[in-house]
């Protein structure tokens, strides 16, 4: 095998399906991505065993064949060079070569027979919006998604479309994230959830905001297709928790505040309060919000925001990262806060609405 590519493209090629690789695995296949080259232009992928992520290109190929590389150093190396075209070719032994003028890299390889091919989807139903929208939707609650490997059904968003509205939803039990968007006929109803990886593949998608994303589903998968790139993934099993108990159904008390204004205080506090399990107190105190954050070892902090109350004689704490990450997803200016009492879930959303909030747990004031 050997082809020419300008080396921008393939940088770009080459970090995309790695980002779908795996460093926790046994099988060192999936640490690699396959390249194959043919006379149309060379194919690159890459795989975890779930996900399969596929970039097409375009070049000048003298000898079609297939290679396996260690999708790490192969991005590192590649984004590290110059602007201009870079040689690749196999050598003796089922090495590879990368060259850029004087720069020569030789590199493992491993057989590429062993690498698996993106499984068969679709069939069951379709979603398309365009990208800017579904971007948009995705960031609002992704913050949200769970880490725990013990459960994987909270490790992605859950998609429900009943043919007039799109829901998009994640939790980590500590926090609620929901964005729902009015859109009739977009496609099939359903209710799947994708993997938070396959999410974030699909963000990055070469793909201009105003072109249409067509989500297609089918054999428990989820596939993507769009200008030379290819995402499979398969959805995450199991039930979803009904997240609608979990949102309070009447609140009692509100503030209303500017987002950029709450952000910066809180993130000032959170200087100190990272100490102390990034817990912040926040107290209602006539037409301001007084926000305290402690440390043990390192002193306190207290800030203070002007607010528009309703009944916002109340002290509650929560975490200040979630708070951070609940506005910051936020594009109107205000942010409306609702609660009942300090022991039970607050609402923070747009002081304009838009679909979006989030509901956070508080924590204990002491």
């Amino acid at each position: 095998m050997q082809f020419d590519c300008p080396c921008k493209e393939f940088s770009d090629a080459v970090h995309m399906a790695a980002n779908a690789t795996s460093t926790r695995t046994s099988l060192p296949i999936l640490q690699t991505v396959k390249i194959e080259a043919d006379s149309g232009g060379i194919r690159v992928l890459g795989c975890d065993g779930e996900m399969w992520v596929e970039r097409k290109l375009a070049c000048m190929v003298s000898e079609p064949g297939n290679i396996c590389l260690q999708a790490r150093t192969l991005s590192d190396i590649v984004a590290s060079l110059t602007a201009g075209d870079i040689s690749v070719k196999t050598l003796d032994g089922q090495g590879g070569l990368l060259t850029q003028g004087a720069s020569e890299y030789r590199l493992q390889a491993m057989e590429s027979s062993d690498f698996p091919e993106p499984p068969t989807y679709g069939g069951d139903g379709e979603l398309t919006l365009p990208m800017s929208e579904l971007r948009s939707a995705v960031d609002s609650v992704l913050y949200a998604v769970s880490g725990d490997p013990h459960r994987a059904i909270l490790n992605g968003v859950l998609f429900g479309y009943d043919g007039k509205k799109l829901t998009l939803v994640a939790t980590d039990t500590h926090r609620l994230a929901v964005r729902s968007l009015e859109k009739e006929g977009i496609g099939s109803t359903m209710t799947v959830v994708v993997p938070e990886k396959a999410l974030k593949a699909i963000k990055a998608l070469p793909l201009g905001d105003d072109d249409p994303v067509e989500l297609k589903f089918g054999g428990g998968r989820l596939g993507v297709e769009a200008n030379g790139a290819k995402i499979v993934s398969q959805l995450l099993n199991g039930t979803f928790p009904n997240w609608e108990r979990v949102v309070p159904s009447e609140t009692t008390r509100s503030w209303s505040v500017e987002v950029d204004q709450l952000e910066e205080k809180v993130r000032r506090a959170m200087i100190l309060a990272k100490d102390n399990a990034n817990r912040l107190r926040f107290k209602g105190d006539g037409d301001e919000i007084v926000i305290a954050g402690r440390s043990e070892e390192r002193g306190e902090a207290k800030e203070s925001v002007p607010m528009v109350a309703s009944n916002g004689d109340i002290e509650i704490a929560f975490n200040g990262s979630y708070v951070r990450d609940a506005i910051a997803v936020i594009h109107g200016d205000g942010v409306r806060i609702e609660m009942t009492e300090n022991t039970r879930p607050a609402v923070f959303k747009p002081a304009d609405g838009n679909g979006y909030f989030c509901v956070i747990m508080p924590m204990q004031l002491t």
